[in-house]
């Protein structure tokens, strides 16, 4: 399965003399909210044009999810290809790029037709997100089915 991501969207992840593969896996390893994903034996290879394979294993589709949009989420990063085996497998959430003047709320109005449900969206993006109003242009997002 691929998930595209905007390229110059995501976090200063890449370090001098680092390949994307290796600082996306440190980013598994050092990266206090992204250690909380519950994905076993995380592998990343670096393909061309920011194009990246992860592996692994994940108890739920959330974890399988939301280690691909930890990945992707990272700077340099164009697209993911998920090899991840899911434990237990479920529906698949949609993705979804912020827009300028997106806010939680709005996409939940357009998702769900409530505004109110925006903690849905918020808690299904932890521990990416920590805040519901620090989203930004370009960030990927998990919009999951309600339940």
């Amino acid at each position: 399965m691929f998930f595209t991501f905007p390229k110059a969207a995501g976090d200063a992840l890449r370090k001098v003399g680092s390949n994307m593969a290796d600082a996306v896996k440190d980013k598994f390893s050092k990266d206090d909210k992204v250690k909380e994903i519950d994905v076993k034996d995380v592998a990343v290879e670096e393909k061309e044009d920011g194009k990246i394979i992860i592996s692994g294993k994940a108890k739920t589709q959330a974890d399988a999810e939301k280690a691909i949009i930890a990945a992707g989420n990272s700077a340099g990063v164009a697209e993911v290809e998920s090899r991840i085996e899911v434990a237990e497998p479920a529906p698949e959430a949609k993705m979804y790029e912020v827009k300028s003047g997106d806010t939680l709320s709005k996409i939940a109005k357009e998702f769900y037709g409530d505004a109110m449900k925006y903690p849905h969206i918020f808690d299904a993006n932890k521990p990416m997100l920590a805040d519901p109003d620090k989203i930004y242009p370009g960030q990927i997002l998990r919009i999951p089915p309600l339940d």
